[in-house]
């Protein structure tokens, strides 16, 4: 690849803020990104230590040794001279092969072909984009399943485990097998496969709603300010995380937030934010349409290095466990407490397309003593007033002969202010 060739198409991978200085700059191995974080110091297996890094852009954990350096171009050419070059583009060539061939490389020519045609069908058949079916039969052909035979998948779909990050190895989960199922299904439909679909559930799953204290010390403890503005954003609106990350400028005007791409199952809508998130948002750079461009896993890096911190500072574990759907999981049992378990209002805020879906939030939740506001009446005008305003009384005693009504609710929060 020429010095020209390489310019321009490392220039398409990412964005270089710093051409007019005269200096050596450090750049993820994996997408070239100059934006990273440090992340502490690792020891080498000679003793010595080395600064680690942590792409803000692909999530990619690197050393300095690992990183490449391009030196300023000196002629007006731009083209970039540097011993890394011939690296550079191996990287480059190999990532563009993954791409074009869909990560297919070590499967062989026939089932890489099988599944380009599935990739192919599921959009002509106009599947929902971010559809996991595709993911999924790629996984049961790394397996060594054959694709087309029903019975060999089955048992492929059974037996299947993953790894997690830590390197330990999971089946899979019923929800998981039941999604594989229908993928195979949409397989053997484009092939004209009859099969016999095996029965798998999903599971009920008990939603952990986080204390609002830690989902705020989140917020507050967070050093970035797209980080701390995405959490705001979705304590606010309740948002998937997904929906948030596709937002766009146009789609944010004064204090009203739409969303128009929901995620499969949702609703658009609009919610009103706070003055507080309407600064956040406006002080973040407008170098894209979108508000966050950026990735989900880039973003779930950040959150895991962020919680790590939270966790220690508060020395509270329970950090650990939040999730950015944890924001939404407590908006919704909020709202259910709030409406005393109203379905409609809670199907309504959520945007759920399913009632099914809203069920699950339709629960109890145990407010603390300073959750409430309380008031008291003492005039029947007053009791009904309060009555209509959604007070609850909770007890009554007479004061020099006049009757005290003590009533309370929740306070206030979010969209519901």
């Amino acid at each position: 690849m020429t010095d020209k060739a390489l310019n321009s198409e490392y220039e398409g991978k990412a964005n270089i803020s710093l051409l007019n200085q005269n200096t050596m700059f450090l750049h993820c191995p994996k997408c070239g990104s100059q934006r990273f974080y440090k992340d502490g110091i690792r020891i080498l297996a000679d003793g010595g230590e080395t600064q680690s890094y942590l792409c803000r852009r692909c999530g990619y954990r690197f050393s300095k040794s690992q990183s490449l350096y391009y030196r300023k171009p000196m002629n007006s050419n731009h083209k970039f001279t540097s011993s890394g070059s011939s690296l550079l583009a191996k990287n480059l060539a190999s990532q563009t092969e993954m791409t074009a061939a869909g990560d297919l490389g070590r499967l062989p020519q026939d089932t890489r072909g099988l599944l380009a045609k599935f990739a192919a069908y599921l959009e002509r058949e106009g599947f929902y984009k971010e559809t996991s079916y595709f993911d999924l039969l790629r996984s049961l052909a790394n397996d060594g399943a054959n694709l087309l035979n029903p019975e060999d998948v089955k048992a492929k779909i059974a037996r299947h485990r993953y790894k997690d990050k830590n390197g330990k190895e999971h089946p899979w989960k019923d929800s998981t097998k039941m999604i594989a199922c229908y993928a195979y299904d949409a397989f053997c439909k484009m092939e004209g496969i009859s099969w016999n679909r095996p029965k798998y559930k999903q599971q009920d799953t008990i939603l952990i709603i986080p204390d609002e204290k830690l989902l705020d010390a989140l917020i507050l403890y967070s050093r970035s300010r797209r980080m701390t503005a995405f959490l705001q954003c979705l304590k606010e609106t309740y948002c998937d995380p997904g929906e948030i990350l596709v937002l766009e400028w146009k789609e944010i005007k004064d204090n009203i937030i739409t969303i128009a791409h929901p995620c499969k199952g949702h609703l658009t809508g609009q919610y009103q934010v706070s003055a507080r998130l309407v600064s956040m948002l406006t002080a973040l750079p407008k170098t894209d349409k979108r508000v966050f461009p950026t990735t989900y896993r880039a973003m779930n890096n950040c959150l895991r290095a962020l919680k790590k911190k939270v966790a220690r500072k508060l020395q509270n574990p329970a950090v650990l466990d939040i999730t950015f759907k944890s924001y939404r999981h407590w908006g919704g049992s909020m709202i259910a407490a709030y409406t005393n378990g109203n379905v409609l209002t809670v199907k309504k805020m959520l945007r759920h397309k399913s009632i099914l879906n809203t069920m699950k939030y339709i629960h109890t939740i145990n407010f603390k003593d300073d959750d409430f506001e309380e008031t008291v009446a003492t005039t029947p005008e007053e009791v009904r007033k309060l009555g209509k305003a959604g007070w609850v009384k909770y007890d009554e005693m007479t004061v020099n002969g006049t009757a005290m009504h003590f009533y309370r609710k929740p306070k206030r929060f979010g969209g519901l202010q």
